[in-house]
């Protein structure tokens, strides 16, 4: 760059960073604790654009390394400001395959919006500090914009190779090697064991973070490419992975995530109204077609009091359900502070706007009944010692602080791990001592022409990462395909 175009980019720079946020509209929370609807309401389009150029197009794209995916975000942006919607959002569907679902779902805050050097700069006032471009919504933006107003073009799919795959899970994982697959000409097959696709996008995230029909446009998108899709299928017990194979299934993906939920292993779990995180919120979520038989019946919280045990995402979601159901009263406790936390600011912020509370350096010792049902939790204060293994400082007990905590309903979020099954039912199948499958770096596990990648590989994570795992996971599948010949 010669001195006279640094000069350009210069005064270029200076004036994008006086250009002040534009903020995303969102329901108020006492409309919002009355509906399902999305949170956020989203961009228009002359917001949108204006937030685009408070993008600097740094040459070094720090937002870019931080994205799991690699998105080229300055390349989107500068489409957008030019008024190509359709180039831009495209974009983002070079690297991602789902970026209407990661512009919500992803934490923004400590990916790209993290590494965004807008949320740096130094400004003179009256602007002076100023948040990080907000990539995540304009993201959603333009997948919604796409999707709503130009639609998605046909892909081109390559010539079908005679060599079929079968896809064990149909969440973020599963769907992006299937899609992938699908268009090096491979037939595809997802198997899930839930009556309807979709996994952790449909019966783990709510649809006051993400609507429903953005799932729905997708599962269909990939249907029309010739995807199909079988479920009520358990894998390991309806049909095992040496019986998929001797069918003629040329490779298997395992992507069956990390879906059984953490236990306490305290006395009184058992007793009625104490749920796991998934079964609660499909419960609340979900219509009942789309539930196993056994989970068909709706909650009844209303003037209950809700008890949501643990501080990630996955709880947030769980006291902003119960909200929604109606309870009289609705509390978050968490063994660590909140500084501890790993889940989304945002998220605390919108529970705490909604009037949910948070009992923190506190944990559950027992549950206590009545008839069988719970009434109340044992409790103990709790102090930050030295640091564990995740670099956090951990939890230990205060002797002489139990009390008791009145509850009705009990929530369990407090982490998932993947499924034995599998390993039980596969000869050969090794995992981890954390009961994730071992896999090779080009995702291969120790079954020949058995892949995985996601949640049940590295343990409970992002959409973005399983998603990631599974396009990189697909370029192994297809070369090894492509070895068969």
């Amino acid at each position: 760059m010669t001195t006279e175009q640094e000069k350009i980019q210069s005064h270029d720079n200076h004036r994008r960073l006086q250009i002040p946020v534009q903020p995303v509209p969102k329901q108020k929370p006492e409309d919002r604790v009355k509906n399902w609807d999305e949170s956020f309401l989203g961009y228009s389009l002359e917001a949108a654009v204006v937030e685009a150029e408070r993008c600097i197009q740094c040459p070094t794209a720090p937002c870019q390394e931080a994205c799991p995916t690699g998105n080229d975000i300055p390349g989107a942006f500068i489409l957008l400001e030019e008024g190509d919607i359709e180039g831009a959002a495209n974009k983002f569907r070079e690297t991602s395959n789902l970026p209407d679902m990661c512009g919500r779902l992803c934490p923004q805050e400590s990916l790209c919006e993290g590494s965004c050097v807008v949320g740096f700069a130094i400004r003179p006032a009256p602007l002076g500090k100023q948040p990080p471009v907000s990539i995540g919504r304009l993201e959603a933006f333009l997948a919604d914009y796409q999707r709503k107003n130009i639609g998605l073009a046909k892909p081109d799919i390559a010539p079908a190779t005679g060599r079929r795959v079968a896809i064990i899970g149909s969440g973020p994982a599963g769907l992006a090697v299937a899609e992938e697959l699908t268009l090096q000409g491979h037939a595809c097959t997802v198997f899930e064991s839930w009556p309807v696709p979709g996994g952790v996008l449909l019966y783990g995230i709510p649809n006051f973070k993400m609507g429903k029909e953005i799932l729905d446009a997708k599962l269909e998108y990939l249907e029309e490419m010739g995807i199909e899709f079988k479920n009520n299928t358990m894998i390991g017990k309806d049909v095992t992975i040496d019986q998929l194979l001797e069918q003629g299934y040329n490779a298997v993906f395992l992507g069956t995530g990390a879906p059984v939920g953490g236990q306490m292993r305290i006395e009184g779990e058992e007793l009625a109204n104490v749920h796991q995180a998934t079964e609660f919120l499909v419960r609340g979520n979900l219509e009942p077609e789309q539930l196993p038989e056994a989970m068909r019946k709706p909650l009844d919280l209303a003037g209950k009091r809700v008890l949501v045990v643990g501080g990630g995402d996955t709880s947030m979601d769980c006291v902003r359900t119960a909200v929604r159901l109606h309870a009289s009263e609705v509390t978050c406790m968490y063994r660590r502070t909140e500084a501890e936390q790993l889940g989304r600011i945002e998220e605390r912020i919108h529970a705490t706007e909604e009037g949910v509370q948070f009992q923190y350096l506190t944990t559950p010792t027992r549950f206590e009944g009545e008839n069988g049902t719970v009434a109340s939790a044992e409790c103990q204060r709790m102090q930050l010692g030295a640091p564990d293994d995740s670099g956090r400082r951990r939890p230990e007990p205060i002797e002489g602080s139990e009390f008791s905590w009145p509850c009705d309903v009990v929530v369990l979020a407090i982490g998932y791990s993947p499924d034995e099954l599998l390993e039980q039912t596969t000869p050969g199948l090794r995992t981890t001592a954390w009961k994730t499958v071992r896999v090779d770096e080009d995702y291969a596990t120790t079954r020949p022409g058995v892949f995985a990648g996601g949640d049940n590989v590295n343990g409970a994570d992002l959409v973005v990462t399983a998603m990631a795992d599974g396009r990189r996971a697909s370029e192994a599948i297809h070369h090894y395909l492509v070895s068969l010949d």
